[in-house]
């Protein structure tokens, strides 16, 4: 039941996607059991060759795709029972002779039995020696053995893979081998020995393989070995070069020590004569800096001397300078004091001659008006008070007698010489 479902959901898909090339499909006898002998060249065999037929298809599986472990062993168990595969012991002897009479049930069935007679699938891509299996139960069951060559399958899924390329793929089936004429001969090995490699030859035409009469578990087991032997070989090597690289490496530490304790010593030595070196180099630079700061400070020393020398020279300078603007300054005020004193003593002894000679003026005016006062009031019978004897008030201020106000028509005497504005000769600018 499962295989027609698997059928009908994978032959649509896997046709379109792999586009199948066919030949020879009308060489499958339409009814009654035959052997379908196929080359073997990847997982996928066993999946594109029942697809095209219209017959169901029997094929024997390797035990180990039975006996899984885990939930993708129990998976792959499943499919294989369920597309009825039927598990095959590898080993040889009896376990094989069994694997025989279950495809032996299956022929007189009348069902097509699948078959690879190269035992597994090809290591190098090419067409191995076939084994007899095929050949005794082709034998037994009175069956024809049809050659099937697939084409291309390795380069769709190669061993390991585990997901298909896309890739075309073909299958060429050749006509029905009949040896029946072999009837019962199915213990004779010679026998058995041509009609497998009669089947061998027909599939090395179908496939275009190159043939190699060795089998195809001895070419693995031999590529098994050889690959062994190269990962010994490997391995060896590697050892041998890590050996190799590890007393190398010992070497080098040896000689990275040699070197780092000849470089430290080095180092140490330089390191002490820059040292020594530049201990001498600072007691000279502190002897030369010694000597500088004695030479500056003697220069600072006579500089400040000279400055000192020099601030009292301009100190002395100054001061005779100062001395000498004082006594000029000193003179200068004395001439003008003296100056002074005796332009007041001539002003004094002018004003002092002013004044008698305006106390006399005042005193004459006096008289002179008191006559013409009498003279005046006798005419006019007036009563006349006595002129009293004053003294004339003079301005203090230029020196000018102030006229009398009892009389102000005679103070404007032109005759006068006060109201002239005449002075007296010996007046006060007279002796400036």
């Amino acid at each position: 039941m499962l295989y027609r479902i698997l059928k009908i959901i994978l032959h649509p898909i896997l046709t379109v996607l792999f586009r199948p090339r066919v030949e020879g499909l009308e060489h499958v006898p339409p009814r009654g059991g035959a052997i379908l002998a196929s080359n073997h060249l990847s997982f996928s065999d066993s999946i594109f060759l029942p697809l095209i037929l219209q017959r169901r298809l029997t094929f024997p599986a390797k035990m180990e795709y039975f006996t899984g472990t885990g939930l993708k062993g129990r998976l792959v168990a499943g499919f294989f029972k369920g597309v009825g595969q039927i598990p095959i012991d590898r080993s040889g002897g009896k376990a094989s002779w069994a694997a025989l009479e279950a495809g032996l049930s299956i022929l007189r069935q009348g069902e097509l039995f699948g078959i690879y007679p190269e035992g597994t699938r090809s290591p190098d891509g090419r067409l191995h020696r076939g084994k007899t299996g095929m050949a005794r139960l082709a034998l037994m069951a009175g069956v024809p053995i049809v050659p099937v060559a697939m084409i291309d399958t390795d380069k769709a899924q190669p061993t390991g893979q585990v997901i298909p390329t896309i890739t075309q793929i073909g299958i060429r089936i050749g006509a029905p081998m009949d040896y029946s004429r072999f009837a019962g001969q199915e213990e004779d090995h010679e026998v058995l020995r041509m009609i497998t490699d009669e089947v061998m030859a027909a599939l090395q035409q179908l496939s275009g393989q190159e043939y190699v009469d060795e089998y195809a578990a001895d070419r693995k087991q031999a590529i098994a070995e050889r690959a062994e032997r190269m990962m010994a070989a490997a391995k060896a090597q590697a050892e041998a070069a890590a050996a190799r690289a590890r007393a190398e490496a010992a070497a080098a530490t040896a000689r990275a020590r040699e070197e780092a304790a000849a470089a430290a010593a080095r180092a140490r030595a330089q390191a002490d004569e820059y040292a020594e070196r530049a201990r001498v180099e600072y007691a000279a630079a502190l002897e030369r800096a010694t000597e500088a700061t004695t030479r500056a400070r003697g220069e600072y020393t006579a500089r400040t001397e000279r400055l000192q020398a020099q601030m009292a020279e301009v100190t002395e300078r100054t001061r005779v300078q100062a001395d000498g603007a004082f006594t000029r300054a000193r003179a200068q005020a004395t001439g003008a004091t003296a100056k002074a004193f005796a332009s007041a003593a001539e002003g004094a002894a002018a004003a002092e001659t002013w004044l008698k000679q305006a106390r006399d003026d005042s005193a004459a005016r006096a008289e002179e008006l008191a006559t013409r006062a009498d003279a005046k009031g006798a005419r006019e019978d007036l009563d006349v008070p006595a002129v009293a004897s004053v003294e004339p008030v003079v301005d203090l201020e230029d020196g000018t007698p102030v006229p009398d106000s009892q009389d102000p028509q005679e103070s404007q005497d032109p005759q006068h010489p006060l109201d002239q504005g005449e002075l007296p000769a010996s007046g006060p600018d007279e002796g400036r």
